[in-house]
């Protein structure tokens, strides 16, 4: 079993690890232009390279984006109970509870954990979750309310690509296949690399909040998402995938938010910069538990 978990743990860690130390090397990575290729991209091939492939079926598709968007919005509930108990602003730090690091670090731990069916269905998580979240995660940061942020997310067009391919069962051609596997491929590695360079590039102030989020994301990202598992009769791989892409640590984005609308930055990049650590002792214990 350790050599097993050792497998799938240690390729996500070093190509973090790399990301990590080429930055401390004082090493040029520009995280924007690196994020801004995933995003627009790497991702979207990915998308419709799962959706259209025969990974997952499509009714496992459509109950894991079911529920991660269950999970999404049960976690955010409890958050914001917990967040006001504790005195501490909602707009600022609900979503590090309720987003989760679903792209960087749950792709790759679907992907080596249950294979090209976990990828398929831990990306079905990953866009239901973005469609969702990150336009929460907008509206709260700025304080304004607005679906726009739907539009400018590429990963958006490549479901309804995908789904169009799917309903009217049109074959995708072979040149198409062989350029998204291209460009997909260099997605996953990307996004591990990019993830450790932005941790490099993040203070450690603000740990002592941070710390305490972090705790919240962990704890009630893996006990929603083992509830809704259950409570849904999800069995094998949906079942793991589920309660992985749950319990992942503080998305980074949202201290990209918190940065440019000046709601808690040290605090949120605290909190990112704890639960990717603690991950380093969770991680092995969640993959045990959902293998």
């Amino acid at each position: 079993m350790f050599a097993q978990l050792f497998s799938i743990l240690a390729p996500v860690f070093i190509a973090a690890a790399i990301g990590y130390a080429w930055v401390r090397f004082d090493r040029p990575f520009d995280v924007d232009t690196a994020t801004r290729l995933v995003v627009a991209v790497g991702v979207p091939c990915l998308v419709f390279q799962s959706l259209t492939g025969a990974g997952a079926d499509r009714a496992a598709l459509v109950d894991v984006a079911g529920a991660a968007v269950l999970v999404m919005a049960v976690t955010a509930a409890l958050g914001v109970a917990f967040l006001k108990a504790w005195g501490q602003p909602v707009r600022a730090f609900l979503p590090s509870i309720f987003l989760a690091n679903n792209g960087n670090m749950g792709l790759p731990l679907t992907l080596f954990a249950f294979g090209q069916e976990g990828m398929a269905l831990g990306m079905a998580f990953m866009v239901a979750s973005a469609v969702v979240g990150l336009p929460a995660l907008a509206s709260l940061s700025s304080g304004v309310s607005s679906l726009g942020a739907l539009a400018r997310l590429p990963m958006v067009y490549a479901v309804l690509l995908a789904l169009a391919f799917l309903a009217l069962d049109w074959p995708v051609p072979g040149w198409t296949t062989n350029t998204l596997d291209l460009l997909a491929g260099f997605t996953v590695p990307l996004m591990l690399i990019t993830l450790g360079a932005s941790l490099a590039k993040m203070g450690a102030t603000g740990m002592g909040r941070g710390v305490v989020l972090a705790a919240l994301r962990l704890s009630l990202g893996f006990a929603v998402g083992w509830g809704v598992a259950e409570a849904l009769g999800f069995e094998g791989v949906a079942r793991g995938v589920v309660i992985l892409q749950s319990s992942m640590p503080v998305a980074v984005i949202d201290h990209l938010y918190a940065q440019r609308y000046g709601t808690e930055p040290r605090a949120v990049a605290g909190a990112v910069l704890a639960s990717t650590l603690a991950s380093l002792v969770t991680l092995p214990i969640l993959i045990w538990f959902v293998l």
